[in-house]
C-alpha cells in the first residue's frame, strides 16, 4: 500500500515487511513527550520514522531526568528508539529546505511545537501540500489549531488541570467537601502521552481514509488535530453528562472512586519497604457476587443482604463498608492479604515499585519489560525499557535499535533519499546547517 522508498541496512535487516504500518514514512519535528511518543508508537509497528533534531543539542529530552554514562537519558533511549536521527538546524533557511525535500517523500509530517511555528518557518500544510497532495499532517498542541486559546503554550500539567482532570484527584476536606490540599497529579506527564496515544490513532484512521480516497482515485490533504486538553476530556467517562442531567460536580475522591464501592486502597501491617509506614494494597469487589465474596473472607456476612446487594445500596453505606474492611486489613500484612482474597477470587493487587515491576512473574511471561542494546564503539550496554504495546498475533514488532545518538542517521538520509554527495554534506555541515 505504501511503498518503502527507503532501503537501508538497517531497514532490510530489522524491519520485517509484515508490519502493519511497513513502508509508511513519518517525518518527526516535535521534540519533548507527545509528539516523540506518537512516533514511537508508529516506528514500533513499522513506520519508518526520521526524526528531525536540532545540531545545538538535540531533541531537549535527551538530557532530562538521570543520565547514562554517555550524557543521554536513558528515557530517550526508550521514547526514539527504532527512529532516524538527523541532525539539521530549522532556524537556517537551508536546513528548512532539505526538510521541505524529505517532507515531499513522507506520508506523515508529526509535530507538537505552538500553532502557527510551522508556518513560520514555511513548512506548514499550505506550503507542503503543493510538493505532495497527500501529506497527512498530525499536528499535536495544547488546545487545538484553531481557537480563542490555540496560541497558548500547552503543558501537560496546565492542559490536565483545565480538561477537569486535576480537579478530581486529591483527597477530600471532610469538613469543606473540597481538596484538602492541592489536587494531586501523577508522577508522569500523562497529559502528553494520552495526546501521543490519540495522535497515533488519529494518523492511523488518516492513513486508512488516505487508502480509500486512493482507490477511488481521490486524493486530500488531512490534518489530524490532536489537543492535549481534549485527549483528557475523552478520558473524563461520565463526568459531563452527570452534571447535564443530574446537576452532579465530580471532586475528588482520595484512592476511591466516586459511586463505585468498594474499590480503593486499604492499609495493612507496615514492611520493610515501608519503614514503618502502612503498606497499601488495592481491593476491586464493586461487583455484585464480588462484592459477596471479599465480605464472606473476611468474616464480615453481616454486610451482605438486601442492604448491601447492589452498587447503589453500598454507596449509600460507603463508611461502613470501608471501616470494615480497613479494619480486616490493618492487621495483616499485604502478602497475607492478597493470599487470602486471591484464593477468594476477589481482584486484589499490590502497590509495588518499579523493582518489583521489573521482576514481576506475569511482565517477564510476556516479554512487557526488554533489554535492548544500545550500541557503541567500545561495545555498548543494554538498557531495559517497557515493551511497546498492544501485541499483534503474527506481527513481529520489537524495538529494532535504541534511541540513536544525535545525527546518526544524517549522512544516510540526506545521500540516500535527497541524492547529496559528501562534499555538498561538507559544505552543510561546516556552515551549521546539519550537525
Amino acid at each position: 500500500m505504501y511503498p518503502n522508498r527507503f532501503s537501508t541496512s538497517a531497514d532490510s535487516s530489522n524491519s520485517p515487511d509484515e508490519l502493519p504500518l511497513s513502508g509508511v514514512r513519518v517525518l518527526e519535528l516535535g521534540q519533548l513527550i507527545a509528539g516523540p511518543f506518537c512516533g514511537q508508537l508508529l516506528g514500533h509497528f513499522g513506520a519508518e520514522v526520521i526524526k528531525i533534531e536540532p545540531p545545538a543539542g538535540g531533541d531537549p529530552l535527551r538530557v532530562w531526568r538521570e543520565l547514562d554514562v554517555d550524557g543521554v537519558s536513558p528515557w530517550f533511549r526508550s521514547l526514539g528508539r527504532n527512529k532516524k536521527s538527523v541532525s539539521i538546524d530549522l532556524k537556517k533557511g537551508e536546513g528548512r529546505e532539505l526538510v521541505k525535500q524529505i517532507a515531499a517523500k513522507s506520508d506523515v509530517v508529526l509535530e507538537n511545537f505552538k500553532p502557527g511555528t510551522l508556518e513560520k518557518w514555511g513548512l506548514g500544510p499550505s506550503d507542503l501540500h503543493p510538493l505532495n497532495p497527500s501529506l497527512i499532517f498530525t499536528r499535536v498542541s495544547g488546545y487545538g489549531q484553531t481557537g480563542p486559546w490555540s496560541s497558548r503554550p500547552g503543558y501537560a500539567s496546565v492542559c490536565e488541570a483545565e480538561s477537569g482532570f486535576r480537579y478530581i484527584n486529591g483527597f477530600v476536606d471532610p469538613e469543606t467537601g473540597g481538596h484538602a490540599g492541592p489536587p494531586v497529579r501523577p508522577n508522569i506527564s500523562l497529559g502528553d502521552s494520552v495526546a501521543g496515544l490519540h495522535a497515533a490513532f488519529g494518523t492511523v484512521l488518516a492513513l486508512m481514509s488516505r487508502h480509500k480516497l486512493a482507490a477511488h482515485g481521490k486524493q486530500k490533504c488531512q490534518t489530524v488535530d490532536v489537543s492535549i486538553m481534549e485527549s483528557m476530556l475523552n478520558l473524563m467517562e461520565g463526568i459531563i453528562p452527570e452534571y447535564d442531567r443530574k446537576g452532579q460536580v465530580r471532586g475528588p475522591s482520595g484512592s476511591s472512586v466516586t459511586g463505585i464501592v468498594p474499590t480503593n486502597a486499604y492499609p495493612c501491617l507496615p514492611s520493610p519497604l515501608t519503614k514503618g509506614s502502612p503498606e497499601y494494597i488495592i481491593i476491586g469487589a464493586n461487583g455484585d457476587t464480588l462484592y459477596a465474596r471479599l465480605m464472606r473472607a473476611i468474616s464480615r456476612e453481616d454486610l451482605i443482604g438486601p442492604l448491601y446487594a447492589h452498587n447503589h445500596h453500598r454507596v449509600a453505606r460507603q463508611a461502613e463498608i470501608e471501616a470494615a474492611i480497613s479494619e480486616w486489613t490493618s492487621a495483616r500484612s499485604a502478602e497475607e492479604v492478597f493470599d487470602v482474597l486471591e484464593k477468594a477470587g476477589v481482584p486484589v493487587g499490590r502497590v509495588l515499585g518499579v523493582r518489583e515491576i521489573v521482576e514481576h512473574e506475569q511482565l517477564k511471561a510476556r516479554g512487557a519489560v526488554e533489554d535492548v542494546r544500545v550500541e557503541k564503539e567500545d561495545g555498548g550496554w543494554n538498557v531495559k525499557m517497557p515493551r511497546v504495546f498492544p501485541v499483534l498475533e503474527g506481527s513481529n514488532a520489537k524495538t529494532r535499535w535504541a534511541g540513536p545518538d544525535l545525527g546518526a542517521h544524517t549522512d544516510e538520509v540526506l545521500m540516500h533519499e535527497l541524492g547529496l554527495d559528501s562534499n555538498e554534506i561538507t559544505r552543510l555541515r561546516q556552515d551549521g546547517v546539519i550537525g
